[in-house]
């Protein structure tokens, strides 16, 4: 139980935010399991979008990595329990691969992952070696693996790329810039995967495109250390709770699910667009999602608003986060100035805008304890409700996002990261306040071992991005 394991393993990042790790991560993902191989794929950072698509492209459920949010103990769990089953892990950085605090860069590093760059080539011929070498050599100390070219021209302009590398950096090889390949994207980043088609033939067509211009070869094998192992206490024992899912909420993180399922919890999961009841439940969760893009159907659904009110009248817990708290305000606006009544248990009213509002990682110090989380949202509120609390960035990012209560019910803009905190994560859901805590106090500091010895094949809906 305590011996390292090994498993073959990059981390795909980028000088910037754009270049296509995505595209790029879910290309490599499929092609080695178009190979015959187990590939495991990982998501830097607080993302729900990504890890949709990286979870059809390599048939197996995505997790987060981050040193704060998740924790260093909890990310070196999710990768040694990988490297057990696993012929390769892929890591999808996040922004550019020294941005942030801490940076794709501190993950790899930490972990002895090798960093595989990916440079757009676009308009860009012999400089594309100096950007390499750049990435390569700005931390000395920092492993790399070599570099892959994305939205290539042509072979000759291929061959202009790898030509220009030097120091003995390793070509990765070259991806087009077809539209076949590319994803698409909206306001909040990628679309979802449910929502394409034609996904599974981009990521074939990639992955094919891919095999063309490199050996399809492992890198070498990562060494990853046996991490501290907690085991979850059942403090949701028999716990009932209702979930959202569908079109408009669908951003719960894997982890989350598995954690609230590992205290005991029985989870069930519904529709507010098209169901016109809850299913049996003692709590309910309404995670974030897309719901400016169906809040007329939302609102046309009155069964389920009255339902929903229903349960906050009945004193139930109910945990609403971003796209779950628009949902609960008296109304929401899109960009094309399109109103809808939602269910009304905020007083308060939200509007979608084309500009980001906020972007940040959070630390929310609750009454039940401190979670951590992240925000990313284009909608305004305005309401004059007060605050039972706020978040704090410990990186300075825009958004000390709000956290309403009314009664059970607790709503903010933030993204919880429920393995943050169990312990707080079960009075939330507890269908008494102070019963699932047992008198044990809320745990601080880094991010608390969810204790799950394995990700679980099938435990809902992939992460995707905010």
């Amino acid at each position: 139980m305590n011996q390292p394991r090994h498993c073959p393993a990059v981390l795909i990042a980028a000088p910037a935010s754009g270049q296509g790790k995505t595209t790029v991560t879910a290309a490599l993902a499929r092609l080695h399991r178009n190979q015959g191989r187990k590939v495991r794929v990982f998501k830097c950072g607080p993302d729900f979008l990504d890890p949709m698509i990286l979870e059809r492209a390599s048939g197996a459920p995505v997790y987060q990595l981050d040193m704060w949010m998740v924790g260093e103990q909890e990310s070196r769990r999710l990768l040694w329990e990988a490297a057990a089953e696993a012929d390769l892990i892929l890591i999808e950085g996040v922004m550019g691969l020294f941005d942030g605090t801490p940076s794709s860069a501190d993950l790899a590093r930490h972990f002895g992952v090798p960093v595989l760059g990916v440079i757009d080539g676009t308009a860009m011929a012999q400089t594309f070696g100096a950007l390499a070498l750049g990435l390569a050599k700005y931390q000395p100390d920092l492993p790399f693996a070599g570099v892959l070219a994305n939205r290539v021209g042509t072979l000759r302009h291929a061959q202009l790329l790898e030509g220009s590398l030097t120091e003995g950096l390793r070509w990765y090889g070259a991806l087009s810039r077809e539209t076949g390949i590319e994803l698409p994207s909206r306001h909040l980043g990628l679309v979802q995967a449910s929502e394409l088609n034609d996904l599974d033939m981009r990521l074939d067509a990639a992955a094919e495109a891919l095999a063309s211009s490199c050996e399809v070869a492992l890198p070498p094998a990562v060494e990853f250390a046996a991490p501290e192992v907690i085991t979850a206490e059942p403090l949701l024992k028999g716990v009932r709770i209702a979930i959202a899912r569908d079109e408009a909420f669908a951003f719960t993180y894997g982890a989350s699910l598995d954690l609230l399922r590992a205290m005991g919890a029985e989870l069930s999961f519904f529709s507010p667009i098209r169901d016109t009841q809850l299913p049996e439940a003692d709590s309910l969760y309404l995670p974030g999602g897309y719901p400016e893009l169906h809040h007329v159907a939302l609102a046309q659904n009155t069964a389920m608003l009255d339902a929903i009110r229903a349960h906050h009248a009945a004193g139930k817990p109910l945990l609403a986060e971003c796209g779950g708290m628009l949902y609960l305000l008296d109304s929401l606006t899109d960009v094309e100035g399109t109103r809808a009544e939602l269910v009304g248990l905020l007083a308060g009213d939200a509007v979608m805008q084309k500009r980001l509002a906020a972007l940040a990682l959070q630390a929310v110090d609750l009454p039940e304890g401190s979670l951590r989380g992240h925000t990313y949202h284009h909608s305004l509120t305005t309401t004059e409700l007060t605050p039972i609390a706020r978040g704090l960035s410990p990186n300075g990012g825009r958004g000390a996002e709000a956290v309403y209560r009314e009664g059970r019910m607790t709503a903010s803009y933030v993204h919880f990261y429920f393995p943050s905190n169990p312990v707080a994560i079960a009075a939330l859901f507890a269908p008494e306040p102070g019963t699932a805590i047992a008198g044990k106090p809320a745990p601080t500091g880094d991010c608390v071992s969810s204790g799950i010895t394995s990700p679980t094949v099938g435990a809902g809906l992939p992460a995707m991005g905010p």
